[in-house]
């Protein structure tokens, strides 16, 4: 019996030794291994994040551009129901007092702000048409460029 014991504990032993062997060579990764995939997230997170920035303001600026039209022909059905322009942008959204025939509303209140948070600028009698409706960008101010520049319903 003490053979059959010496072997059982002789193959247990080779079977713990080659288990601890390999859960030293195989297991986990090494410091050198976990910063080079962090060199690798930083550089993809450097290439990726200023493109979707980028894109986030000519989203914007595109959004408002297609609101101004949208605000264009809200303005255009108003007069044709009620047979002149509104006052004011809020016009389209609530039925003003003392106005016959007005079937609105003719925009969503959350039309009337632009993607920066601003009110459009509408002005009646336009300086360019009828009427004026503006967004003066993300810069908030009358001019600029790129992001910045003004978007409006008669360029």
């Amino acid at each position: 019996m003490n053979k059959l014991t010496n072997r059982i504990a002789s193959s247990t032993a080779a079977v713990l030794s080659r288990r601890t062997v390999a859960a030293r060579s195989g297991s986990g990764f090494s410091l050198i291994e976990l910063l080079v995939v962090l060199v690798i997230l930083g550089l993809i997170a450097g290439l990726v994040v200023p493109n979707i920035i980028g894109r986030t303001e000519v989203a914007k600026s595109r959004a408002a551009k297609a609101a101004v039209q949208q605000l264009s022909s809200a303005v255009d059905g108003y007069y044709l129901d009620v047979g002149n322009p509104p006052d004011s942008l809020e016009d389209l959204v609530k039925e003003p007092g003392g106005v016959d025939n007005w079937r609105g509303p003719y925009a969503k209140s959350s039309l009337i702000t632009d993607p920066w948070g601003n009110p459009y600028q509408y002005i009646y009698p336009g300086e360019h048409g009828e009427y004026d409706i503006v967004s003066y960008g993300a810069d908030k101010t009358q001019g600029g460029e790129g992001k910045n520049a003004d978007i409006n319903n008669w360029e």
